[in-house]
C-alpha cells in the first residue's frame, strides 16, 4: 500500500488545534456476540462524543474486550451495528477499520520480534516508488512520530530486544500513524512508569483538543479521574450505567462493576514467619542490571520488592530462578545453594515464579484452560498413575482452580488465547499453584485484573501465606506491595537501597528511596 510523506505531517500539526465539537462521532446498536452459544456481549449500547475520552469498565470477563474487538474491526457482531458519522461500518478486518478512522492499542501486543521498530510501523503499509522501498523516507517519518510522541526509543532497534514497556510505546506510535479519528486503549500504562504514562496522559490531551475521541479500558481507578469525562460499567457482558467522571466515587464505580458492595480492600494478614527459605548474598548478573543485592524471605511471611518500572526488581526474581545468568553471590534456597539455578529443577524443589509477561512467558495460548492450569504437576500423583494422564482428575482439578479464581466465563477445553488479559493472568496463577510449593515468586502478579479479582487474589496471597507459603512480591503498584508485604525491599539502579519494616514502611519513605530523595 502506498503512502503519502505528509500523512504523518499533517497529523503531528494538527495536534494543538482544539477541533473537538463535543457531538457524537461512534455508537453502537444492540451489539450482541455469541460463541457456540455462550452470549460474550449481550445488546450492548454505547456512544463516544469527539474530544472525549470515554472509560470502559468492568471486571475481567464483563465483554469490555469483545465490544473494542469488535469496534476494532478484530471481529464481527452477531447481531448490531456500529455507527461512526451516522453511517453504519462495515468491517472485515483491522485495516478496514483503520482506514476508516479507527485504530487500536490492543493489552497484547500485535509486534512482529525480529523485525525493527520502522519496519513495524510501516508493516502492510510501506512507503514504495514503484517496486522499490522508500527505507530513508518511512526512517524519517519513524523517528518524526516517535520524537512527537516523547518516546526515546531507536527506530533501527529490533522489537525481541526491547523491553515491555518500549514495545508499549511502539503499539501507541503504530496505532497513531494511521491518523485515527477514534483511538482505543487497552491498559496502556499496565508496562509504563510514571513519567511514560505522564507523557502518555499529555499525548491524549492533545488528541482530545484536535477533536479524537478515546475509548479507554483501565482497572486503574485513579486514571480515570486523571483522564476521564465519562464511564460506562460493564458486568456479564451487558450495559449497567454512564457516569461522568468527576461525579462519581471509587466505591461507586466498584460497586456498579461488581453488583455487591465493596469492602476492605487489603486483607488483614498477621505474619508469622518461620525458617529462610530464600536467601541471597551480593547477587549481581551477567547484564549489570542487578548488583550487590541481599535479600531473604522466610516461610509465612510476604516479602516484597517494590521500584519503578526497570529498576532492576524484575531481574532479582528472575535470577532467583534461574532465567537471568549471574556473575557472582549466593543464592540459597531450602538451605541448599544454587550454583546454577535451573527453572525446572527448582519447580520440583518447590519454587514458583509467575513472570510479568504471561504472553511470551507464561502461557500455551494455544492449549486449553486444563492443559495450562495442570502442566506445572502433570508428573505428580494427583494427575498421573504409572505414566498414564488422569484425565478425570485433571479436569476438575483444573475446574476448581478455575472457580477459586474467578476466571470468568470459565471454558476449560477452550484455548487460553480467547480469555482476556486479565483471565489470562489467572489462569497463569493457577498453573503455578497446582505445584507442591514453598516458595512463589510473584512478578507484577495484578498487571491487567480488574478490582473486584484482585481483591479475591489478595485473599488467595494471604491463604497461601498463613498456610507457611514464602511469597516474594515484585510490583510497580506501591500501595499493593506495601499493604500485602510483611517487609519491603525498595530497589534502586538494580541495588537495595533500604528495607522497610513497621512505621517506616510507608508510602513516603518508599517514594524518597525510589528518587534518591
Amino acid at each position: 500500500m502506498r503512502r503519502e510523506d505528509s500523512a504523518y505531517t499533517e497529523n503531528a500539526d494538527d495536534l494543538g488545534t482544539n477541533n473537538a465539537g463535543g457531538k457524537t462521532l461512534l455508537r453502537v446498536d444492540r451489539l450482541t456476540k455469541s460463541y457456540s452459544g455462550f452470549l460474550a456481549l449481550k445488546e450492548m449500547n454505547f456512544d463516544l462524543r469527539a474530544g472525549e475520552v470515554h472509560v470502559l469498565f468492568g471486571e475481567n470477563g464483563a465483554g469490555k474486550s469483545t465490544l473494542i474487538n469488535i469496534i476494532a474491526g478484530a471481529l464481527d457482531a452477531t447481531v448490531g451495528t456500529v455507527v461512526l458519522d451516522g453511517k453504519p461500518l462495515h468491517m472485515n478486518s483491522v485495516r478496514d477499520a483503520r482506514n476508516q478512522g479507527i485504530a487500536a492499542v490492543f493489552q497484547e501486543f500485535s509486534l512482529a520480534p525480529e523485525l525493527t521498530v520502522e519496519e513495524n510501523l510501516f508493516l502492510g503499509s510501506e512507503l514504495t516508488k514503484g517496486a522499490r522501498l522508500r527505507k530513508s523516507a518511512m526512517h524519517r517519518l519513524a523517528a518524526d512520530v516517535l520524537r512527537d510522541l516523547g518516546f526515546d526509543i531507536d527506530p533501527k532497534a529490533t522489537v525481541s530486544r526491547l523491553s515491555r514497556a518500549e514495545c508499549q510505546m511502539v503499539e501507541i506510535a503504530k496505532a497513531f500513524m494511521t491518523n485515527p479519528r477514534v483511538l482505543i486503549f487497552d491498559e496502556p500504562t499496565a508496562s509504563l512508569t510514571e513519567a511514560e504514562t505522564r507523557t502518555l496522559f499529555d499525548l491524549i490531551s492533545r488528541l482530545k483538543m484536535r477533536g479524537v475521541g478515546i475509548v479507554y479500558i483501565t482497572h486503574r481507578i485513579d486514571e480515570i479521574r486523571q483522564i476521564g469525562d465519562r464511564v460506562t460499567v460493564m458486568r456479564d457482558g451487558e450495559y449497567i450505567q454512564t457516569v461522568d467522571a468527576a461525579d462519581t466515587t471509587k466505591e461507586q464505580l466498584v460497586e456498579a462493576m461488581t453488583g455487591r458492595k465493596f469492602g476492605d480492600f487489603y486483607p488483614e494478614i498477621e505474619f508469622h514467619p518461620g525458617e529462610t527459605v530464600l536467601s541471597i548474598r551480593k547477587l549481581a548478573t551477567r547484564d549489570r542490571r542487578v548488583s550487590d543485592v541481599s535479600i531473604e524471605v522466610r516461610a509465612g511471611e510476604i516479602v516484597g520488592l517494590a521500584g519503578l518500572v526497570g529498576c532492576g526488581k524484575s531481574e532479582i526474581g528472575r535470577a532467583c530462578f534461574g532465567i537471568e545468568a549471574l556473575a557472582s553471590g549466593e543464592i540459597v534456597f531450602l538451605g541448599q545453594q544454587l550454583k546454577h539455578p535451573h527453572p525446572g529443577q527448582l519447580i520440583d524443589r518447590g519454587m514458583g515464579y509467575v513472570p510479568s509477561d504471561r504472553i511470551r512467558e507464561g502461557l500455551l495460548l494455544g492449549r486449553s484452560t486444563r492443559e495450562n492450569i495442570s502442566l506445572s504437576a502433570l508428573g505428580t500423583d494427583r494427575f498421573s498413575r504409572r505414566g498414564l494422564l488422569r484425565r478425570r482428575n485433571e479436569r476438575r482439578y483444573a475446574s476448581e482452580m478455575g472457580e477459586k479464581l474467578g476466571v470468568r466465563p470459565l471454558q476449560i477445553e477452550g484455548p487460553v488465547a480467547h480469555y482476556s488479559g486479565g483471565n489470562k493472568q489467572k489462569v497463569l496463577l493457577g498453573r503455578v499453584i497446582t505445584s507442591p510449593l514453598k516458595l512463589l515468586i510473584l512478578d507484577e502478579p495484578t498487571v491487567g485484573i480488574d478490582v473486584g479479582a484482585k481483591a479475591e487474589l489478595y485473599e488467595l496471597f494471604a491463604e497461601l501465606a498463613s498456610a507457611g507459603m514464602a511469597i516474594l512480591l515484585i510490583s510497580s503498584d506501591l500501595p499493593e506491595v506495601l499493604s500485602l508485604s510483611n517487609r519491603v525491599y525498595v530497589v534502586r539502579h538494580g541495588h537495595i537501597s533500604d528495607e522497610l519494616v513497621g512505621e517506616r514502611k510507608t508510602e513516603e519513605v518508599a517514594l524518597q528511596n525510589f528518587f534518591g530523595a
